[in-house]
């Protein structure tokens, strides 16, 4: 995300109120970022020399500290998109995690997998109900959210093959029947 924020600063110097919106404009399918990560953030791009204060605003409201690249945070940035992004699959998806939790403690897994599965469908057909924005990017975010909503669905789909029958599945033991077998 700290590169990401350098993004949101290269176009020109901005205060976190800025930078938050401009996330929100740049992503609108996504979670809106939250104000204490802008400036959590913030803080630690100046402290690393990446961002530097270029000014103090009050315009007639709260102050407002302003934010611009540094020399070193441009090459940050670039050197950032000059490498391609990690693959996915690394299995430490919240969904992923959930899921074996579930089954390794017996907690209602298929009853999870209905529930995440019906989650995702509502959330893609609410996509697909509302166009995105006419810039290629909100095009582009849009189709990767839907992307990734569809490989959830087929993933949570082989799940429930491979799941137990629930007579099957182990119910969850407590720390005294655990430590008294």
């Amino acid at each position: 995300m700290t590169e990401l924020h350098l993004a949101l600063l290269a176009g020109a110097p901005r205060h976190g109120y800025d930078i938050k919106h401009e996330h929100d404009a740049w992503f609108p399918d996504s979670r809106p970022l939250a104000f204490g990560q802008v400036y959590a953030t913030l803080a630690r791009l100046q402290r690393d020399g990446l961002a530097q204060v270029v000014e103090t605003r009050t315009d007639g409201g709260p102050e407002r500290t302003v934010y611009a690249l540094t020399e070193e945070g441009e090459r940050r940035l670039r050197a950032w998109l000059a490498e391609p992004a990690a693959a996915a699959g690394s299995g430490a998806d919240e969904i992923v995690r959930k899921t074996i939790a579930a089954l390794h403690t017996g907690i209602d897994v298929r009853g999870f997998v209905s529930r995440q599965r019906a989650s995702h469908l509502r959330r893609m057909r609410e996509l697909q109900r509302n166009p995105p924005g006419a810039g290629a990017a909100e095009q582009l975010v849009r189709e990767h959210v839907i992307a990734h909503l569809d490989a959830d669905l087929r993933w949570l789909e082989l799940a429930t093959e491979l799941l137990p029958s629930s007579g099957q599945q182990q119910p969850l033991r407590t720390a005294t029947e655990r430590n008294n077998p």
